[in-house]
């Protein structure tokens, strides 16, 4: 075993996936139901890097150290723990197994080990098993030589990252400042990493930056990463609301004003463009700026240099600008909403955010954030969500994004505390306190397409002579069966149709049928086709 996990952890992959196959070879190796690695950032806080077997939410919490004792005491602890099933401890995994079947956690065997990197702890390995007597003392040893193998993994790593963020820096200062920086953006789609690499790239060069994205998507929190990045993030980043400032205003708040310049100024006042001196200032929602004000910002762009209200002095300014807007720039140019100049000189490098709803499976990364975020502020045991209501996640269109998110997970928590839920148990939320207009939600039996797709080829080349089934209100009672029966048939037929396309390739079917393998896998099971061995039946 450890020479597959060395396997593993020397391949030529991103450190995400060399991480996640480690996780997923741990898991098989101790044949336990759950393996989970967590980073230990400044803040006292864990978070999960890779993991198996666990619910993909998962992957979006940060667990606050002080208010989780087990992993407080798998931290303080340089030789494997191993928990009572007994234990009174609660576990910060309750609810959230990937293979929840009834209670949310049955009682179980838990074992942790904590991982050091020159002598300061990195993190934690935590294994999960739903049944008693899994991990015994050999288990306890084994986990002891696999840490020491995880460590030395984890010292290449940092290594290997070190070289390439100094070689992409230039400077051993910033790049030694920057190493290890937690970033407040969760998401693992190819949407999110693409995006996030482009901001790495361009955050180092001075170009004015301008966000594009429908509200709620956090162009802030990207706005904040760029200067982070850059090579201002010794100094301020601004943030200007400019659709929060009063028109009247608007010029003192941006430039600054002098004693007397207007009624109400009885002293020098510097403005937004000054205090990000040597920084970064945030225009968000710059569309909104009115055209008077869009022409003085303008010669500022130009020219380097401000005027402060009421005075001629000219104060010359070295500012990173990063604008951001929901709006259509372009289009509002056109219709003399914007200033064409103004537009040119913001978006030298625009960059589009994308949408919630297309970023895959992070909403259930995002939504594991927020509902842990609201365990802790609630005082809950635990929060998860149900099967169903993680599908109504995924199907919702998400028109006000991640706030959105944000704002249904925190009312769907407080609407099970408001109908009598204790917070010393495990709480399930439903699709029914998410309150999301998805239409007709799809059932937890319905066919896959390629089953639909089928049945009408089917349908279409049936020849002219034959008689079709009578529709089913025509049929006698007795002769319909029950609706779970014919589902089942049907998605046999898909799954065996897609194996057999694919010469009985698992994996290759899954993504056919547009399922996840292990989901796939669990199907079979259910309808009678595969065994616990892997074979057709």
């Amino acid at each position: 075993m450890e020479t597959t996990l060395l396997d593993d952890l020397a391949a030529d992959l991103p450190d995400g996936v060399r991480l996640q196959r480690a996780t997923t070879t741990i898991r098989q190796a101790f044949d336990c139901d759950a393996v989970g690695l967590l980073v230990l950032d400044a803040a006292d806080t864990l978070h999960l890097v890779a993991a198996s077997g666990l619910a993909h939410e998962a992957l979006g919490r940060r667990f606050i150290v002080a208010q989780h004792p087990r992993f407080a005491t798998i931290l303080a602890r340089r030789e494997p723990t191993w928990f009572d099933p007994q234990s009174v401890l609660p576990d910060p995994y309750d609810g959230l197994l990937d293979d929840r079947k009834g209670s949310p956690l049955p009682v179980h065997d838990c074992m942790g080990l904590a991982l050091y990197r020159q002598d300061h702890p990195w993190g934690i390995i935590t294994l999960d098993a739903l049944a008693t007597g899994t991990f015994d003392k050999a288990a306890k040893e084994q986990l002891q030589r696999l840490g020491l193998i995880l460590q030395a993994a984890i010292r290449v790593t940092d290594l290997e990252r070190e070289n390439r963020q100094l070689r992409q820096l230039g400077s051993t200062q910033q790049g030694l400042e920057r190493i290890g920086e937690a970033t407040e953006i969760l998401g693992r789609s190819e949407a999110i990493q693409s995006l996030l690499h482009e901001l790495d790239l361009v955050a180092d060069s001075d170009l004015p930056i301008l966000l594009l994205g429908e509200t709620g998507v956090g162009k802030d929190l990207f706005a904040r990463r760029l200067h982070r990045h850059s090579r201002r993030s010794q100094h301020a980043m601004i943030q200007v609301n400019c659709a929060a400032l009063p028109e009247s205003l608007a010029e003192s708040e941006l430039f600054g004003h002098v004693k007397g310049a207007f009624s109400g100024a009885t002293s020098d006042r510097p403005g937004r463009f000054e205090a990000a001196q040597g920084g970064t200032l945030f225009l968000d929602e710059v569309g909104e700026l009115p055209l008077s004000l869009q022409a003085k910002l303008l010669r500022v762009l130009q020219n380097g240099e401000i005027q402060r209200l009421g005075t001629d002095q000219v104060i010359k300014t070295d500012v990173r600008i990063i604008a951001a807007t929901n709006r259509d720039l372009k289009a509002n140019t056109q219709a003399g909403l914007f200033r064409t100049d103004l537009y040119h000189r913001l978006s030298v490098y625009p960059i589009p955010i994308p949408p919630l709803r297309e970023r895959d499976r992070d909403v259930l990364i995002l939504a594991g954030h927020f509902l842990e975020f609201s365990r802790a502020r609630l005082g809950l045991r635990g929060v998860r969500l149900s099967y169903e209501a993680e599908r109504a996640l995924r199907q919702y269109p998400w028109p006000g994004n991640v706030r959105e998110l944000e704002h249904v997970i925190s009312r769907a928590a407080l609407k099970m505390l408001s109908r009598g839920a204790s917070r010393d148990q495990v709480l399930t939320i439903g699709p029914e306190l998410l309150d999301l207009d998805i239409g007709q939600p799809e059932t937890p039996a319905e066919a896959p397409t390629a089953a639909h797709a089928s049945t009408a080829s089917r349908a279409s080349t049936a020849t002219a002579g034959s008689e079709p089934d009578p529709p089913a209100e025509s049929r006698p009672a007795d002769e319909i069966p029950p609706l779970r029966d014919s589902v089942d048939a049907c998605q046999r037929q898909a799954i065996g149709e897609a194996l057999a396309a694919h010469h009985g390739n698992w994996a290759q079917a899954a993504r056919t049928l547009g399922l996840d393998p292990s989901n796939l896998h669990k199907l079979a099971r259910r309808l009678g086709m595969k065994h616990e061995s892997g074979t057709l039946s």
